[in-house]
């Protein structure tokens, strides 16, 4: 799995390397020049958020509400049942050679499906490389040696809890691309500022990835950290500006914030929202969404026992979810690199600009 992986589409080029992670793709091409302006969409999703848990073993004693976060899948109350085999296996059959990823996902810790290890083989076999994120409350040495053989990277939440910091050591020790996913809201920026300010994540990691706070599931909206507060801006500022021993990373929600201010940044790094456009969901009950923070109200759901992951690709409720990157805030300087920002929750968007506002999907 040395070589990149590469998908030429009709009008542009992307490669993915399953050692290192890294990801490229061209601009359109025109008369066999790369003309710089970037393709707005895939015809097949490159990267697929696979809601392989239906219900989380963890919610019932709230694990994350503990921990200071509040869960957009709801695993307080869900009792879904977890993604069979079957559908796993179909679902990656049909994404041979078309497909870069898959990150493992749902209502709980994908680790702990019944059929894990199987799940990270039929990836294998379809040349698709695995990822998730975990609270790491069940990382074992064993799990954290088949994560090293199949995975490409490993995200555990920080959950401030010693089961944290030995989930983070249990990977590293087994050699596990092993990062950290922090979840920003009002509660939680004071003691990001302190972290980051004083480089107090643990040694070895590879990446502090930042996520902003979803008023979804669990999700309050009080906990919105707004782009008005000057925590948050201090917060950019620091990530921004400073020098640390791991990677930093934001979600594609955070781009607005990161384009709204003067901030040192190339902008050629930024990546808006990429619901379908580049990325989707899938429920456990094989419903394909164009975002997982959908997955309470399912609005633009396809059900895939009935369509394919193409026909749900290029199905009307796709489209509409579209619809709003294609037209949100036509007369904004940062529209080409923002789209208009989340088209599920308006409330998160951290845009500076007066005369932001969403045109819903």
């Amino acid at each position: 799995m040395g070589s990149w992986h590469i998908i030429k589409h009709p009008d542009f080029i992307s490669a993915f390397n399953p050692e290192n992670g890294k990801y490229f793709r061209s601009g359109i091409i025109k008369d066999g020049r790369d003309t710089g302006v970037d393709p707005f969409m895939a015809p097949f999703p490159e990267l697929l958020d696979v809601g392989i848990m239906g219900h989380c073993i963890h919610g019932r004693v709230g694990l994350c509400s503990k921990a200071g976060v509040q869960c957009y899948q709801d695993g307080l109350h869900s009792v879904a049942k977890n993604m069979t085999v079957d559908d796993f296996d179909s679902l990656a059959s049909q994404c041979s050679g078309k497909v870069f990823q898959f990150a493992l996902g749902g209502c709980g810790d994908p680790d702990q499906h019944e059929h894990f290890i199987e799940i990270l083989k039929i990836c294998r076999r379809y040349r698709i490389v695995p990822s998730f994120t975990t609270s790491g409350l069940g990382i074992t040495p064993e799990i954290a040696r088949v994560c090293k053989e199949y995975c490409g990277a490993v995200a555990i939440s920080w959950y401030r809890s010693d089961y944290t910091l030995k989930a983070v050591r249990t990977l590293m020790e087994a050699e596990v691309k092993t990062n950290i996913h922090y979840v920003l809201s009002r509660s939680s920026v004071d003691e990001a500022l302190d972290r980051f300010g004083n480089d107090s994540f643990p040694d070895g990691i590879n990446a502090v990835v930042i996520l902003l706070h979803k008023p979804i599931g669990l999700g309050t909206k009080d906990e919105i950290l707004p782009i008005s507060d000057l925590r948050f801006k201090k917060l950019l500022n620091t990530v921004i500006t400073g020098r640390f021993r791991y990677k930093i990373g934001f979600d594609s929600c955070t781009v607005p914030a990161l384009l709204n201010r003067d901030y040192p940044i190339d902008t050629d790094s930024l990546d808006t929202c990429e619901g379908a456009r580049w990325s989707a969901y899938i429920t456990p009950d094989m419903k394909m969404l164009p975002c997982s923070f959908d997955n309470q109200a399912c609005k633009w759901a396809v059900d895939l026992r009935r369509y394919s992951i193409k026909q749900g690709w290029e199905s009307q409720q796709f489209e509409a979810f579209r619809k709003h990157f294609r037209e949100a805030c036509p007369d904004c300087e940062n529209r080409r690199l923002c789209l208009g920002g989340c088209p599920i929750c308006s409330e998160i968007v951290p845009c500076l600009n007066p005369n932001f506002k969403v045109r819903f999907a």
